[in-house]
């Protein structure tokens, strides 16, 4: 059901970027559909154990609050951030919703990933098209393994300010090679820790009883996700030196959401002691 809500984000996200008086209320609608999306994905991130979206699912409904105000009061930054989710859903939705195309670069990252496996020697069969396995264990790679939300997350936070044709050029190779294959070495980490069990001595607190599991946990939820993050971190710092007007974006865009933070909770404070008294 969820999922039926995406295209029809995807779409109000594009018609934010019309100019005119209704780009406010397309944006809004944008906006609390991927939240609603993102939200109704909870459970299952909680099967799986995953430790970073359920947290980030807490966070976006405040995000939606304050967006919706900034939204409001015609925010520019806040309109710029919207202009970047429109150009990331257009990059990532073929993928994601063509499945021909998808699967084309699942199979891509599957050849890839055996190849740096090949480097590394370490002996995997591929059991169906997209699935490795070593020993008792698999790892199958779907379209949330390949990079590409990375990829377009990052090219549509390049796109949220005016550029040259130089600047759109040198990020874009900034980003997607980049990104590409620093992620098959991510699938290849986790592919042999897991198979191999590296992790295996680490206190299980995954919550699942699946024989093994906790090693996949450690490798995948925790080790790949943090080391991933800390990457994106430092390659949005990379993009911010190299494009300077994003720098500025980025800081207009934190002074905006922090005056709003601030706004709330001082109106709170005060709603609180005029309580007391």
């Amino acid at each position: 059901m969820f999922e039926l809500l995406i295209p029809f984000s995807c779409l109000f996200f594009l018609l934010a970027q019309i100019p005119g008086r209704y780009r406010i209320y397309t944006g809004i609608i944008a906006w609390t559909s991927i939240i609603i999306v993102f939200i109704g994905g909870l459970p299952s991130w909680m099967e799986e154990s995953n430790i970073l979206y359920p947290v980030m699912a807490a966070l976006s409904i405040p995000f939606l609050i304050i967006t919706i105000k900034l939204l409001l009061k015609e925010n520019s930054a806040v309109f710029s951030l919207t202009k970047a989710a429109g150009v990331a859903f257009l990059i990532y939705a073929p993928f994601a919703f063509i499945e021909v195309i998808g699967n084309y670069l699942i199979s891509m990252v599957v050849r890839h990933t055996h190849f740096i496996l090949d480097l590394f020697c370490y002996p995997v069969t591929l059991v169906l098209w997209n699935t490795f396995q070593s020993g008792f264990f698999r790892v199958e790679i779907i379209l949330a393994c390949t990079g590409i939300q990375a990829i377009a997350i990052m090219i549509g936070v390049a796109s949220a300010v005016p550029t040259t044709t130089r600047q759109k050029v040198l990020s874009f190779f900034m980003i997607t090679p980049v990104i590409y294959i620093l992620n098959l070495f991510r699938n290849a980490g986790v592919i042999i820790t897991y198979t191999s069990q590296s992790f295996e001595w680490l206190p299980d607190i995954s919550g699942n009883s699946e024989y093994g599991y906790s090693s996949f946990f450690w490798a995948h939820n925790i080790f790949a996700e943090g080391i991933a993050l800390i990457f994106l971190v430092a390659l949005a710092y990379s993009l911010f030196r190299f494009i300077p007007s994003l720098g500025d974006f980025a800081g207009e865009l934190v002074s905006s959401y922090e005056k709003e933070i601030r706004s709330i909770v001082y109106k709170d404070t005060k709603s609180s002691e005029m309580r007391r008294d």
